[in-house]
């Protein structure tokens, strides 16, 4: 058994203290951090970067995917969704219904992705048509095609429903695709952040 490397001095789980020593003359970060330190929830390769930098390279790799979810009742599931987007680098997440939502869950990750808001869905469902993008609805209902077996276009756009009532009829309508995922106890559904977690990560073991 090999022993657990001891953290850097400057390192934490909890964030890093100030520069050591002289700083870097790299225009991507950000001399307040130097200075103080960078407590933020980020990977240590962008430690004491600026946002808009680390916006800026993760545009130059985000993956082929979007996210959608409907909002129509405020769910708070949906800062979970986007967290879980930012950590799979989706390309973008897409509101459907009420422009507000609980951020909480996001944990600040909504700064670093890209989110967009469509009134409605025949709005959202005229969007995807004009990029191209299929619609893959997550949905346990119909014939919806387990995860692990359904073809996942290179690009798409996964749509969820709420927790409790899952995608309306319009939404499952819209849609070019319909998977579900497998479960085996005796529980009609999982967390709809679980879920999005779920279908996320099969996109990326197939295509990242």
């Amino acid at each position: 058994m090999t022993d657990t490397p001891a953290p850097h001095p400057e390192q934490s789980t909890h964030g890093v203290g100030p520069w050591p020593g002289e700083w870097p003359q790299d225009d991507h970060f950000d001399p307040e951090l130097l200075e103080h330190g960078d407590s933020r929830n980020v990977v240590d390769g962008y430690r004491y970067w600026r946002m808009d930098a680390i916006i800026a390279d993760l545009d130059t790799r985000r993956h082929g995917f979007h996210v959608a979810i409907e909002n129509w009742q405020h769910d708070m599931n949906i800062g979970s969704i986007v967290r879980s987007a930012n950590a799979f680098l989706a390309d973008t997440v897409h509101i459907i219904g009420r422009k507000r939502w609980n951020r909480r869950g996001a944990m600040v990750t909504d700064r670093y992705q890209h989110v967009v808001h469509h009134p409605d869905v025949g709005t959202f469902a005229a969007w995807a048509r004009g990029e191209g993008v299929p619609i893959i609805a997550v949905d346990n209902v119909g014939e919806a095609v387990p995860v692990d077996k359904a073809d996942l276009p290179k690009r798409c756009v996964f749509l969820f429903g709420q927790e409790g009532p899952g995608l309306t009829e319009e939404a499952l309508a819209a849609a070019d695709g319909h998977i579900e995922i497998t479960q085996y106890g005796s529980t009609r559904s999982i967390n709809a952040s679980a879920a999005g977690a779920v279908v996320m990560y099969e996109w990326a073991r197939r295509h990242a």
